[in-house]
């Protein structure tokens, strides 16, 4: 019985201290400097640490040039955001399985930075064929949608396709290369700065991941 009593007390010491250092190292991340919220360039998400004046900065890769249309009619391009930190993941109005719940987080979001001005959201729909501008409002209704702050896209497939798996690698982190023409489907929230540079991806399911994704955004707008 000592023995077993033991055991435990020892078991939830580990534990305990595992969670300690979980939190710590989330912590530490959040509230790093800049050269401790990395960049990434390509599928594999491996990190990319540099200072903010690094010259390398001048050749990694930026979010392409782009032009949709939101729930407004209105002409959505990469300027847009310029000098905006930004949100974006990958919808559409009909979908009956992940995305309600990822809204619903972005909804979330949507609320906690609603007083930042540098700060916006960018919602692109994979099935642009139906998710029309008028179907992009009427979900923007249901949702509670900001125009002033959040941007559902709809427009040329191909272009958003291209965005998706080429500019936000929102699937291709799964280590599989996709064919343009196949099916976009992703929980995938990507963080870009100011400066279209990709700061973050996070799992747009995960309560613990969205917490990390806010605070990510809180870091970068105090280094940019």
């Amino acid at each position: 019985m000592k023995r077993f009593n033991l055991v435990l007390i020892i078991s939830l010491y580990l534990s305990g201290t595992a969670t300690i250092l979980s939190c710590k190292s989330e912590s530490a991340r959040s509230t790093a400097p800049n050269d401790k919220l990395p960049y990434y360039q390509e599928a594999t998400f491996t990190p990319i640490r540099l200072s903010s004046d690094a010259a390398a900065l001048d050749t990694l890769h930026k979010v392409s040039p782009f032009r949709l249309i939101n729930q407004d009619s209105q002409v959505i391009t990469d300027q847009t955001f310029d000098n905006k930190i930004y949100v974006t993941n990958f919808f559409f109005t009909t979908c009956p399985g992940i995305c309600p719940e990822m809204t619903n987080n972005m909804v979330d979001i949507q609320d906690l930075i609603s007083g930042y001005d540098d700060v916006a959201l960018l919602s692109h729909s994979v099935t642009p064929e139906r998710d029309t501008v008028a179907a992009l409002r009427a979900y923007a209704k249901e949702y509670g949608v900001l125009s002033d702050k959040w941007h559902l896209v709809t427009g040329d497939r191909q272009e958003i396709y291209q965005l998706g798996r080429k500019d936000y690698f929102v699937e291709e982190d799964l280590g599989m290369e996709r064919d343009l023409d196949e099916f976009l489907h992703t929980e995938n929230f990507v963080l870009v700065d100011k400066n279209k540079h990709i700061r973050g991806i996070y799992n747009g399911l995960n309560k613990s991941s969205l917490r990390l994704l806010m605070d990510d955004i809180h870091t970068l707008r105090k280094l940019q």
